[in-house]
C-alpha cells in the first residue's frame, strides 16, 4: 500500500505539474495518472487501497465541501435564492430526459435502462466544480451578483438529487415498483441534511467559543481533526437512518461547516478555512488518481462514437436546462454562458455508482459503466479548462470600496 500511496502522490503531482504547464486544468493528469497506473493498465496500485477506494474518494470530497462551507456567505444567497435551488434539480431532469427520449434509438436500451443511464449521467461533479467556485470567490469574480456561490450550493444539492433518483430507478429496474416515497424522500433529506448539520455546527462552534472563554486554547490542528472527526459521524448518520428516513450526509456537512462561520470569531473559521484548504492539495491527488483507476479503458473503447453522440446531445439539454432556471436574474449572457460551463464536468458520482448496474447483473450494466466512464473523460477536462480559461473574460471581477473611491475621484 505504501508503494501504492508513494505512485499516487509522486506521479500524480509530476502529471498535474506538467499540464498546468501546457496551460491544461491539473486534473486531467491525475485522471490519466489513475487510468495509467490503475488495474485496466499497468496495475500498479495495490487491491488494498483499490478495495478502500471509494472511502477514501469520499474523505477528500468531505474535505473540500468543508472548505466550500466555511467560504460560504449564507446572505450572498439570498440574492440568488430561487435560481440556485432550480438549478440543483432542473438541469439535471433534463438531462435524463435527454437520455430517456434518444438513448433508446442511439445506443439500443430500452426506456428503464436509459433512464437508469441518465441517473448515472446526471450529476455534475462538486470535486471538479466547488475547488473552483472557492478560488473564484477568494479572487472576487462573479462575487457581486453571487454566482459562485449559486453554483456551489446548486452542484452539492444536485448530486443528492441525483443520487436518489438513481437508488429509485436501480429498484425498478429490477422489477420493484417506485413509491411516492421515493421521490418525497429527495426534499425530507435535504431539509434533515441541513439541519441536523446546523445543529452540529451550532455546538462546535459553542465548544470552541467555551474553551477560549475559559482559556483553554485549542490547537488549530486538533480543531481540524474535530470537525473531520463529526463529519464521518455525519456522513455515517446518512446510513444508520437510510432505512427509517433519508438524511444528506454532504449537506449536513456544508450546513455544519456555514453556522461554524456564522456563530464563530472571526480568527477561528478563517484559520480552519486555511488549515482545509492546505489538507486539500494532498486529497485533491487522491480523489482524482483513484477515480481515474476505477476507469476501465476497454469498456470506454468499446461504447463507441454512439456514446459520445449520446453524452454531447444530453449536455445540450443540460445548457437548456440550466439558461431556463436563469431566466429573470439579473444575469447577463456572458455569466449565464460561465454557468452552464460550470455545470458541465462529471467525476466522482459517475466513478461512484456507474460500476453498480454492472455490479448487480443488470444488462445494461456494461453499457452503462462504459457511458459514465466515458462522460467522467469528456466532461471533466472539458468543463474544468472551460473555467480555468473563461472565468475571467465571462465574470466581473468585484471591486472593494477603495478601487470605488478612487474611480470615483
Amino acid at each position: 500500500m505504501l508503494t501504492s500511496l508513494a505512485l499516487i502522490f509522486l506521479v500524480g503531482l509530476a502529471m498535474a505539474a506538467i499540464c498546468q504547464k501546457l496551460k491544461l486544468p491539473r486534473i486531467i493528469g491525475m485522471l490519466a495518472t489513475g487510468i495509467v497506473l490503475g488495474p485496466y493498465v499497468l496495475d500498479f496500485l495495490d487491491p488494498s487501497i483499490l478495495s478502500i477506494s471509494s472511502e477514501l474518494r469520499q474523505m477528500a470530497l468531505l474535505i473540500i465541501l468543508l472548505k466550500a462551507g466555511l467560504s460560504l456567505n449564507l446572505s450572498d444567497l439570498k440574492k440568488v435564492g430561487r435560481p440556485a435551488v432550480m438549478m440543483s434539480c432542473i438541469p439535471a431532469c433534463f438531462e435524463i430526459l435527454a437520455f430517456f427520449l434518444l438513448a433508446p434509438y442511439i445506443l439500443g436500451i430500452t426506456r428503464m435502462e436509459a433512464a437508469l443511464m441518465g441517473a448515472v449521467l446526471g450529476a455534475v461533479s462538486p470535486a471538479v466544480v466547488v475547488p473552483r467556485m472557492v478560488q473564484l470567490m477568494d479572487t472576487k469574480y462573479g462575487t457581486q451578483k453571487s454566482i459562485p456561490q449559486m453554483i456551489m450550493a446548486a452542484a452539492s444539492c444536485d448530486d443528492i438529487f441525483v443520487i436518489v433518483l438513481f437508488s429509485t430507478f436501480v429498484g425498478m429496474a429490477q422489477g420493484e415498483s417506485a413509491h411516492f416515497m421515493d421521490f418525497a424522500n429527495i426534499p425530507i433529506s435535504i431539509v434533515l441534511g441541513i439541519a441536523l448539520g446546523a445543529v452540529a455546527g451550532y455546538f462546535l462552534s459553542l465548544f470552541f467559543e467555551t474553551a477560549y472563554t475559559h482559556g483553554r486554547c485549542i490547537r488549530n490542528s486538533m480543531k481540524v481533526m474535530i470537525v473531520l472527526g463529526i463529519s464521518f459521524l455525519l456522513m455515517a448518520i446518512e446510513d444508520w437512518s437510510k432505512n427509517v428516513v433519508s438524511v444528506s450526509g454532504l449537506l449536513a456537512v456544508v450546513s455544519m461547516a456555514c453556522v461554524i462561520k456564522m456563530k464563530s470569531v472571526a480568527f477561528v473559521w478563517k484559520r480552519l478555512s486555511e488549515k482545509f484548504g492546505k489538507l486539500w492539495i494532498a486529497t485533491e491527488v487522491i480523489l482524482f488518481v483513484l477515480v481515474g483507476a476505477a476507469v476501465d479503458i476497454r469498456y470506454t473503447l468499446g461504447a463507441g462514437i454512439a456514446a459520445v453522440v449520446m453524452i454531447l446531445i444530453a449536455l445540450m439539454f443540460r445548457a437548456f436546462g440550466v439558461f431556463l432556471c436563469l431566466l429573470g436574474t439579473p444575469l447577463n449572457g456572458k455569466e449565464r454562458l460561465f454557468c452552464v460551463i460550470a455545470y458541465l464536468p462529471k467525476a466522482t458520482v459517475q466513478a461512484a455508482i456507474g460500476s453498480v448496474p454492472l455490479t448487480l447483473g443488470l444488462p445494461c450494466g456494461q453499457i452503462v459503466l462504459s457511458v459514465a466512464v466515458l462522460a467522467i473523460l469528456i466532461t471533466a477536462p472539458l468543463g474544468a479548462l472551460g473555467m480555468d480559461l473563461t472565468y475571467d473574460k465571462l465574470l466581473e471581477k468585484e471591486r472593494n470600496a477603495m478601487d470605488t473611491n478612487k474611480n470615483a475621484e
